[in-house]
Formats: structure tokens, C-alpha cells, sequence
């Protein structure tokens, strides 16, 4: 098990114990939808009698005794196909799973999707901030009621954590009650052992819908930002349209709007580059404006029609388990990241 000990050699986590390695022999760390926890799959042949939802949670508490660093490993050779260099990384993903386990302390408050609102509004202003509904203590049935009939319910400590709502006579309190608590209850950190996640106290909270002209959820610009550098930073941009509905796909371009020959994560390239956008470069600036802190970051930009908002910045992207086609891109974006 090499594997362990270079994990061992990169973290100060605890040693693998006996229990560690039971967790490991009842199943391998696998992947997981976004917002969910990573599952063990298979099981010990003793599991097999136990209900489905009892198995589920006891392979759940096992993940949890493993060390960070090894977990990641383990995670990391599930999603890429290789076990990661913790010592000296090379790769993209390999640096950003040093950043989980040594995340910079600005993470907690630029990761929290409602902190982070203060800074933005510092750096750019807060025309590019999403409209605020409401962001209650509890969400009570006198917070549903005065919601309008149109909104997005967010939980402000993860990823995936949304909810839109277009009409609300066709959803309850009650409904987005038990998702809101659901979201409260998940401990994030747990998903890519992201830790400045942990210091993050989870809230829920009420933003204006976003719509274009047409009245369709704009696309997502997710801009990958290469920074620390004299100059403009190096971006990258995926373009994630279709969001929430049956026909989603996601496009990599350059500065330029060349559409590159680029897949990342589980997200299918359009057969066409979309029409470039005619305020890219206003989206440009935003980013560029956000990234000039940091070496890398990821930032989140929603541009309908010709206007800028704000959606998130993500220092972690992907918890570092992040597959890339071809896989070269890995090599290279690693390069760019200090």
C-alpha cells in the first residue's frame, strides 16, 4: 500500500488504523454527484443482510475514519485513474488537493456564498451582485410568505445547493422546508474533504431570479483564473448552458472565443461553439478584477444579455478529482498554477 504511506508522508493526519483499513477492505471510494457525499461501493459479505439505508450509512461512518490525505488518494486514483503525488505535485488537480488540506484562511469567508458578497461589493460593486431577498436566521412560514412569487432558494456552505423556483403557487413552505433542512444537515467538508469548508456555518437564503430577455436561466460562465503574474491573468472559460434542463453541455474557450478541444468533468462539448458574447470582455474584467488576489481561482459569473452578476468564487474546484479531456490539460493548467 505505497499509497498510504505517501499520504502519511504529506499530512500531519492521524496514522491509518486498523479501522481505517476495514473501512478500505468493505469498499472503494468512489465518486459522487454534486452536493453529495463520495459512497463506498461493494461491501463486507456480513453488510449484505442489512436493509439498503442501513449499509448506506455504515459504509458513510467508515469513510469518515479515514485519514484526509489518504481519503483524497484513494478518491483521486477513482476519478483520474492514478494515485496523486501529495509531496510534490505536478498536476492541477494535485495542487488544488493540496489547497484542501491547507486551505488559505481568506477561503472560509470568499468560499461562504453570503460573506463573500461583502468583498465582491468592495472590488467591483454591488451592480454585480445578485439581488438579496432574504437571508433569515430560520426559514419560517412567514419568510415563505413573503417571498415573491419568483426566486432562488441557495445554502450558502457547499456546492449544488439550489433551488429555482418561477411560480410560487406551485411549490409549499413545507416542500422547500425539508430541502432547506436537508442542506443544513450535510456537512460538506465531508464530500472532497475541502477543510475550510468546516469553518463555514451554514445558512439559507432567498435570491432574485436571474432571467434574460427571453426569459431563460443564463448560462453559467465557470472562469478559470491564472493570476499572480505580472499583467492580465491566464483565463480560461467554461461555458455551462442549459443548466437545469435536459440539454446541458459544457464549452471551453479562450479569451478569444476559440472554442477549444477541452472536456471538464462530466460535461459533453456542444457540436458548435455558441455566438460569442458581445460584452465578453466586460466579463473579462469583472474576472479579472475578482482573481488579482489570488494565484488561482475559479469565478463564477452569470452574463445575461449585457450584464455582469456575480455567482461564487471557487478555490477548490472539484475538490481536486476533476478529470480533464485530454488529460494533458491536467499537465498544463498544472503549470500555471504556483
Amino acid at each position: 500500500m505505497t499509497i498510504i504511506k505517501s499520504a502519511e508522508l504529506a499530512t500531519n493526519d492521524t496514522a491509518v488504523t486498523q479501522d481505517n483499513m476495514a473501512a478500505l477492505r468493505s469498499g472503494d471510494i468512489a465518486s459522487a454527484a454534486p452536493g453529495e457525499r463520495p459512497g463506498l461501493h461493494g461491501g463486507a459479505h456480513s453488510l449484505h443482510r442489512q436493509s439498503p439505508s442501513t449499509v448506506r450509512k455504515l459504509k458513510e461512518a467508515a469513510k469518515t475514519l479515514l485519514p484526509d490525505a489518504l481519503f483524497l488518494s484513494l478518491l483521486h486514483h477513482k476519478c483520474i485513474g492514478r494515485y496523486p503525488n501529495l509531496i510534490r505535485p505536478v498536476t492541477f488537480n494535485e495542487k488544488i488537493l493540496q489547497r484542501n488540506l491547507h486551505p488559505d484562511p481568506r477561503y472560509i469567508d470568499l468560499t461562504d456564498k453570503l460573506l463573500v458578497r461583502e468583498y465582491v461589493a468592495r472590488k467591483i460593486g454591488d451592480k454585480h451582485l445578485i439581488p438579496l431577498i432574504a437571508a433569515p436566521d430560520a426559514f419560517t412560514p412567514d419568510v415563505f410568505d413573503a417571498l415573491p412569487d419568483a426566486f432562488v432558494m441557495k445554502a450558502n456552505h457547499g456546492s449544488s445547493y439550489v433551488e429555482l423556483v418561477r411560480n410560487k403557487s406551485e411549490t409549499s413552505f413545507e416542500k422547500l422546508k425539508k430541502l432547506a433542512d436537508q442542506w443544513l444537515r450535510a456537512e460538506f467538508y465531508y464530500v472532497g474533504r475541502e477543510r475550510h469548508y468546516r469553518q463555514i456555518k451554514a445558512r439559507v437564503f432567498f435570491e432574485q431570479l436571474l432571467l434574460d430577455q427571453r426569459g431563460q436561466i443564463p448560462a453559467d460562465f465557470k472562469l478559470h483564473c491564472f493570476g499572480g503574474r505580472p499583467g492580465r491573468p491566464i483565463i480560461y472559460i467554461l461555458v455551462i448552458s442549459d443548466r437545469f434542463g435536459n440539454a446541458t453541455h459544457g464549452d471551453v474557450y479562450d479569451i478569444d472565443w476559440n472554442h477549444l478541444d477541452i472536456a471538464i468533468g462530466d460535461y459533453k462539448r456542444s457540436a458548435a461553439p455558441a455566438p460569442r458574447p458581445r460584452h465578453l470582455q466586460a466579463v473579462l474584467d469583472v474576472a479579472a478584477r475578482l482573481c488579482e488576489d489570488f494565484d488561482y481561482v475559479r469565478v463564477d459569473l452569470y452574463a445575461p444579455d449585457d450584464r455582469v452578476y456575480f455567482g461564487e468564487l471557487t478555490f477548490t474546484p472539484g475538490a481536486g478529482v476533476l478529470p480533464f479531456t485530454p488529460d494533458s490539460v491536467d499537465y498544463q493548467w498544472g503549470k500555471l498554477l504556483a
